[in-house]
């Protein structure tokens, strides 16, 4: 019967707009690596949602190929406590998410209505629901118990230059997937030709400033550690 659980493993995972198939031991490296580039990056990352719904799905098997196994299997420990480590994963993962929605909900929605159509979302359907919701009613009561007790010149904000934004220039650990190279230092100076570049290696390990970075994070030529 244990068999059966490990074959339930091995499904594959087809994704639509890359048309890569992959085991689900596969999704759950790619899974792990999303957890801990969005536990380490200080700003939102973009929704894995796909990946999150395969996960489900095969929890889901799992946990009914256990219910088939033999009473006093000790077999059946080994794969409830893998069952509990990815959904430790999950829920984390989705946590993690929440509480970075929360903590810079404007920014993130003015974010994602300026984005054009061939640009990735950062946030799954249920996520823009849910920040949308929050961000009405972070509106609402701050009218009610704030706003409307002070002056009239001062009842109206320029939310962009007052809601807390992600700090892009911290530092992080990362560790690089592919050979970079020419990886300016400094993007946002307009002076380039004077810029600091540098080159890294596959395997290798650095500690940077995250704003350079994000991209490489978003790609999968580097991973957050």
């Amino acid at each position: 019967m244990s068999e059966e659980i490990d074959e339930s493993l091995e499904n594959e995972f087809s994704s639509d707009e890359e048309e890569v198939e992959m085991t689900a031991a596969d999704v759950l490296l790619k899974l792990e690596e999303a957890w801990l580039n969005e536990k380490f990056a200080p700003d939102l990352l973009e929704s894995k949602v796909e990946i999150v719904e395969c996960m489900l799905e095969q929890l889901q098997q799992m946990e009914e190929n256990v219910k088939k196994c033999k009473k006093g299997d000790f077999r059946i420990i080994v794969h409830k406590m893998e069952i509990d480590r990815i959904r430790y994963v999950l829920s984390s993962y989705l946590r993690i998410r929440l509480r970075k929605i929360e903590k810079f909900v404007h920014h993130t929605l003015h974010k994602e209505s300026t984005r054009g159509p061939d640009e990735p979302k950062m946030l799954s359907p249920e996520e823009f629901t849910f920040a949308k919701e929050f961000a009405e009613s972070l509106e609402s009561n701050s009218n009610t118990v704030v706003l409307r007790h002070m002056p009239p010149n001062l009842q109206t904000l320029d939310k962009q230059k007052l809601v807390p934004k992600p700090n892009l220039d911290s530092y992080v650990f990362l560790r690089a997937n592919e050979r970079q190279e020419q990886i300016l230092i400094e993007p946002e100076l307009e002076d380039e030709q004077n810029a600091e570049v540098v080159d890294i290696d596959a395997g290798s390990q650095y500690i940077m400033r995250y704003r350079p970075m994000g991209s490489l994070v978003a790609s999968g030529a580097v991973s957050l550690i």
